[in-house]
């Protein structure tokens, strides 16, 4: 085990060399970041996380589709968005036509009542990110939908990780002062943010023997959050920069 000084030190410093605007190029973020508008950088945001899975230049190209999909300025296009008789075609592994018309069905009917943020703002009787993204999926799921696009917002309740509404959530809450998170969202404390885990973070994590669990489900990421509250507890998941960094980039 590594000691804790000796942790903090070596992670902080990958955490500066990462976190910063440099970032944006080779990331996901960089589609939201297009834009300046609240609402338009949060359905981009929600969109691109939802689709970050794979290969990153696919994550990327899908993104600006999806952009010119909604015609520059996607605020509006949800708000006047009717599913048309024939879906529009766009596809990302196994997310589809399909799921994209749901998520703006979905999205719509969100913006009309309220905003994406005050989906969060609530955790009702799950005290804190596990209850805001178990409220946020319930209400998500509340127009018309199939079965199959489900899969696609993931389930804390059923022990996921939940890695891509983590990854959102560090992008609209984290005021990191670097210019890669956002920030747009006051509603939430950046204390309470959590790891988005996946394969990258989870390795480098297990390697650092900051976790000892082989799945990456939530219970693994309770036990690497606890190790990251420690090493900071107003600013946990800053420490997702290094970890993804340490694993995407530098193959330690």
């Amino acid at each position: 085990m590594i000691p804790f000084d000796e942790l903090k030190e070596f992670l902080d410093s990958k955490v500066e060399q990462y976190n910063n605007p440099a970032f944006i190029e080779v990331d996901p973020i960089q589609i939201p970041h297009r834009f300046s508008k609240k609402e338009d950088i949060e359905i981009m945001g929600l969109l691109m996380a939802t689709i970050a899975w794979g290969n990153r230049k696919s994550i990327i190209t899908n993104g600006e589709k999806l952009i010119k999909i909604m015609g520059n300025n996607p605020h509006e296009f949800i708000l006047n968005y009717t599913t048309p008789k024939t879906l529009i075609p766009f596809v990302h592994r196994t997310f589809n036509a399909t799921d994209l018309d749901f998520f703006f069905r979905s999205l719509k009917d969100i913006y009309q009542k309220s905003t994406l943020e005050s989906l969060f703002s609530n955790h009702n009787e799950i005290v804190g990110v596990k209850g805001r993204i178990v409220n946020f999926r319930n209400e998500f799921f509340a127009v018309e939908h199939e079965n199959r696009s489900e899969k696609h917002v993931s389930n804390p309740l059923k022990g996921a990780s939940a890695k891509r509404l983590n990854m959102m959530l560090r992008w609209f809450v984290r005021k990191d002062k670097c210019g890669v998170d956002f920030g747009i969202w006051n509603s939430i404390p950046t204390s309470e943010l959590y790891l988005p885990l996946d394969v990258h973070t989870g390795n480098i994590a297990r390697k650092l023997d900051m976790m000892q669990r082989t799945q990456n489900d939530w219970t693994a990421l309770e036990e690497v959050q606890s190790i990251l509250c420690k090493l900071d507890p107003n600013d946990p998941v800053k420490y997702d920069f290094a970890l993804f960094g340490l694993g995407a980039f530098e193959g330690f």
